[in-house]
């Protein structure tokens, strides 16, 4: 048989290719953590109906993973982010999740997220050639840590 390698942007192919690594790794977990996936995207929106901000984040298996955080630089500061972390941290709990991950780069939200109780487990050095790139876990179970 022959094979052949495509730069295809399709949309099915991606669709496939996930499902193919879903079914793999599924087949490796307990069966009370099967089929555990849920979006969680928590908005910040103005009283104009404008967005300026929001956590973007997915519930897999036994952990919630943060995507993104963004709030809008002229309200930085008074508390929205620690809010969305707050809520979303609650639905993690709510779902029963044992803790959760997210990663930022040296000039984002490192200092925010050590600050609300996350802790770095590993770091790449060499990003975008000045940065670093910081990996953290919050655990949610009591008296467990990294």
């Amino acid at each position: 048989m022959n094979y052949r390698i495509t730069k295809e942007l399709n949309e099915s192919y991606k669709n496939q290719i996930n499902h193919k690594l879903y079914e793999y790794n599924l087949s490796h977990f307990p069966e009370d953590l099967r089929g555990r996936y849920q979006e969680v995207n928590l908005i910040l929106l103005d009283e104009n109906e404008n967005i300026r901000g929001g956590i973007l984040g997915e519930i897999c298996w036994n952990w919630l993973e943060i995507h993104t955080l963004m709030i809008d630089e002229d309200i930085r500061g008074l508390g929205y982010g620690t809010k969305l972390l707050a809520e979303i941290e609650q639905a993690a709990l709510e779902s029963q999740c044992d803790f959760i991950k997210v990663d930022t780069l040296s000039f984002q939200g490192l200092d925010f997220y050590q600050n609300n109780g996350y802790e770095v487990y590993g770091t790449l050095d060499n990003v975008g050639r000045e940065f670093k790139h910081f990996y953290l876990k919050k655990d949610l179970l009591k008296g467990e840590s990294l």
